[in-house]
């Protein structure tokens, strides 16, 4: 699908050129012209081509095509064109054309997400491999419809042949400094779809509280959640979430990060948690996950058993990041473990002996998974197909040296630390995040296809669901285009025009993202 890339000028008028000049993320390839069609929410309709693979009662697209038309046209006082609009001709209809069958799945890191869009005289056609290609084209021709002052429905003459970038563009939320109500997550996937975002990372649990309802440990939210009655995922919530994400095309990547922040598991599994001492005395407090006991890996395997089964995406996210060694260095149990396993006082080799044992026992699962960059630059023993995600910037090693360095080890990577939305600064930030380039670090070619992608972060100690939806959108934005668009998809002069349209088109959805400077949208957000 992929051809050469041919610009549309960004600063079209939107009189001439339609909705074309503001899409985003920007497509792969657009030709567009001032030519328009009337669209009539009279009698639109989403149809399936004849030869489509997809058909009727395809779960994916029939409630896609539901939500799309509520989008385009919502509650809108319908009206028939004046004869003077009516020199253009209608379009009735999009086709959609799916090739290959798959409407029951979830999306995969391997899901094919290309498509064709094709709007001219003869047809007004959406063309995609797969449900997930014709859910990012179903979106794109959302944003080409605009609607005149007098009220009517357009949509110009436009051909986009469209791809991502890359694969996983995520976005993390954390839920357990502050617990998000399930309306707020799902809300958050609604404009992670309209982003062209494909992942949805759920940071569920931390040192601050255990919200997931395990049926095996039930005692991990009862005594570890902020309220058991209140401040939990239950199962169905999680299967609410799961199902919501993939009719939207996005992945649910679960982490429960382990040894280090877990200080809430510790009251629903006694014996977890290591002990720590002052002098020889044990002190009350408790650190890490002990990994010197048997019982740690027992619970490990059954609980994440668990997991495996609950959660479909095939890699799940196992932390590894900031493990504090000090509770362990103080433990003369640990003390004596470390001896006998000849790790000496080197304590990265007792972090490496739990995490490589953890992943053992995930592997058997069938399951893959994603790591902080920590258990790297720790010399853990993964699989060659671990991917480590980079979230730090050092003084010594930059995030940029971490990527060439964890690709170089033959390891695929995950970009987040240039992306890190809950850290604040007055003015546009947003340029910094899209102004990043994912590739700009020094290897071969076989390194830099070893990036899969990218995610931005949302981080909980200040956000919860008062301030999630403005604090993120339209921010989290620039990190999806620069994860979906190509690497010259880069002046930030048109990138703020569209990105502001884009921002109003949100309102106009009824997304309270916030304004990027000074202006107005037409339609401004009013709280239902």
């Amino acid at each position: 699908m992929a051809g050469p890339a041919l610009w549309v000028p960004l600063l079209l008028a939107a009189a001439s050129a339609g909705r074309a000049a503001a899409l985003w993320p920007w497509p792969q390839y657009i030709q567009t012209s001032d030519w328009r069609y009337t669209v009539s929410p009279h009698g639109f309709q989403f149809r399936y081509h004849a030869s489509s693979a997809a058909q009727a009662g395809c779960s994916v697209l029939d409630e896609a095509f539901q939500r799309y038309r509520a989008v385009l046209f919502g509650s809108v006082a319908l009206r028939f064109p004046s004869p003077a609009e009516r020199h253009t001709s209608e379009k009735n209809s999009l086709v959609v054309l799916v090739v290959t069958a798959g409407c029951d799945q979830f999306p995969s890191l391997e899901s094919v997400e290309n498509y064709t869009l094709t709007i001219n005289d003869e047809q007004c056609l959406l063309l995609s491999e797969t449900v997930w290609g014709a859910l990012r084209g179903l979106e794109t021709f959302s944003q080409l419809v605009w609607r005149s002052p007098e009220g009517t429905f357009f949509i110009n003459k436009t051909e986009i042949e469209d791809f991502p970038r890359f694969p996983h563009r995520g976005l993390l939320l954390d839920t357990s400094r502050h617990y998000l109500p399930v309306a707020s997550i799902l809300d958050t996937l609604n404009v992670m779809a309209y982003s062209k975002f494909n992942v949805f990372h759920w940071h569920l649990v931390d040192d601050s509280s255990f919200p997931y309802e395990s049926f095996t440990f039930p005692d991990l939210a009862k005594k570890g959640s902020y309220n058991p009655a209140t401040h939990v995922y239950t199962a169905q919530d999680v299967k609410e979430v799961i199902e919501y994400a993939r009719l939207r095309g996005i992945r649910v990547l679960v982490e429960f990060d382990t040894p280090g922040h877990t200080l809430s598991w510790g009251p629903g599994v006694p014996g977890l948690l290591t002990p720590c001492y002052s002098g020889s005395h044990p002190s009350g407090t408790f650190g890490p996950v002990n990994p010197a006991l048997n019982s740690t890996y027992e619970f490990m395997s059954t609980f994440f058993l668990e997991i495996s089964a609950v959660f479909p995406d095939f890699y799940l996210h196992l932390g590894g990041d900031e493990v504090d060694f000090t509770c362990w260095k103080s433990n003369p149990d640990i003390q004596a473990f470390m001896k006998k396993k000849g790790f000496g006082e080197d304590f990265k080799k007792l972090e490496s002996f739990y995490i490589e044992t953890l992943l053992d026992i995930v592997s058997a699962y069938d399951k893959g998974y994603v790591v902080w960059q920590e258990v790297f630059d720790n010399k853990v023993k993964v699989r060659p197909d671990t991917i480590i995600q980079v979230w730090r910037e050092q003084a010594s090693v930059s995030y940029m040296r971490e990527m060439e360095l964890v690709t170089g080890a033959g390891l695929r990577a995950l970009l987040s630390a240039p992306w890190y939305l809950n850290h604040i600064s007055y003015g546009p930030d947003w340029k910094e995040a899209y102004t990043v380039e994912p590739l700009a670090f020094e290897g071969s070619p076989e390194q830099k296809a070893l990036v899969i992608g990218g995610e931005a972060c949302m981080w909980g100690e200040y956000v919860d669901s008062t301030n999630l939806v403005p604090r993120l959108w339209p921010r989290a934005g620039a990190v999806a285009e620069r994860l979906w668009s190509n690497e010259i998809v880069s002046n930030l002069e048109s990138a703020f025009k569209r990105l502001t349209y884009f921002r109003c088109e949100l309102l106009r959805r009824g997304v309270q993202a916030q304004p990027l400077g000074i202006g107005y949208c037409d339609t401004e957000f009013e709280q239902n």
